[in-house]
């Protein structure tokens, strides 16, 4: 018995089993991939993790060359073309991390990740009908993020100085901050806010490279799994990201740390889905009641 709504559902226990039963298969399927998890707990579709190969590193830095190849065919391959955020590392970089602890591999990819180079947007494109973010009903942004190479900074789990005068902040992890703001009322709106925040307070943020607007911080801060789910249901990549001194070079864009994610609900966005206490109430009484069911239970 299930209710459509935040994980887990129904969808969690088909996707660790899809995930026990294609994994040793997927470098196969798409070649320089070594490994690929879809995070359940942020409803699926919005965010994708991948381990690849950066193997074309022929004189001078080593940068996402061939990772940008992997991450668009990843992009284009069956379910995983719904992927509206994907992070890609080289797991040479990383040969310990497991990709299914998502916390550590956010922290490995933030410690990387050059906000000048390694953001790919794509714009204007199809999206899944679950997707709530963008106004539009299947349509919608998506975002490739590429990092390699050796940690570029370091990041804290201290609140920078003097901030709690200015917002209401928390820190959801090592180098990612939550700031809670009034509620979201139009784009144009949000882009000047943001816009102030950052020119006035960006440059103390720099060990946050990732920054969050949130409805509630203390929510998001409570349990990384609030972070994953709220952030990457709630934000549209071409619509909600912004960042200090940001750029357009040759139509890409760019900017300084940190990068800032409005996540707030916005207008066009569902009501969250809240259990009836008296409902939750009937079906736990069922099962107590029930030889059968208290056994799978």
């Amino acid at each position: 018995m299930t209710v459509v709504g935040r994980p887990p559902q129904e969808d969690s226990y088909f996707g660790k089993i899809i995930h026990d039963l294609t994994q040793d298969i997927v470098s196969y399927e798409v070649p320089g991939i070594k490994k690929l998890h879809a995070v359940d707990v942020a409803g699926v579709h919005p965010l994708l993790l991948a381990l690849g190969s950066e193997r074309y590193v022929p004189y001078g830095e080593k940068k996402p060359r061939e990772l940008l190849t992997q991450g668009n065919a990843i992009l284009g391959f069956n379910q995983c073309s719904l992927a509206k955020y994907l992070f890609i590392m080289d797991q040479s970089d990383v040969p310990d991390l497991e990709i299914s602890d998502i916390k550590s591999y956010f922290q490995e990819m933030l410690r990387r990740i050059d906000f000048r180079r390694d953001l790919h947007f794509y714009t204007r494109h199809n999206m899944d009908t679950l997707d709530y973010s963008c106004p539009e009903l299947n349509s919608g942004s998506k975002l490739l993020i590429a990092a390699a190479g050796k940690p570029i900074r370091a990041l804290t789990d201290h609140l920078p100085s003097g901030i709690e005068s200015i917002c209401r902040a928390k820190v959801v992890c090592p180098g990612v901050l939550a700031v809670e703001q009034e509620a979201f009322k139009t784009y144009e709106d949000a882009k000047k806010a943001i816009d102030d925040f950052l020119q006035a307070h960006g440059e103390r943020l720099s060990t946050f490279p990732l920054v969050v607007w949130v409805d509630d911080a203390d929510f998001i801060a409570a349990d990384f799994d609030n972070f994953l789910w709220a952030v990457f249901t709630r934000s549209d990549p071409a619509h909600d990201i912004y960042g200090l001194n940001e750029s357009m070079v040759t139509k890409h864009w760019g900017c300084e740390v940190p990068m800032l994610i409005d996540a707030r609900l916005k207008p066009h966005m569902p009501d969250v889905l809240e259990y009836d206490s008296s409902t939750v109430d009937q079906v736990e009484q069922m099962i107590a009641n029930d030889k059968v069911l208290k056994k799978w239970i």
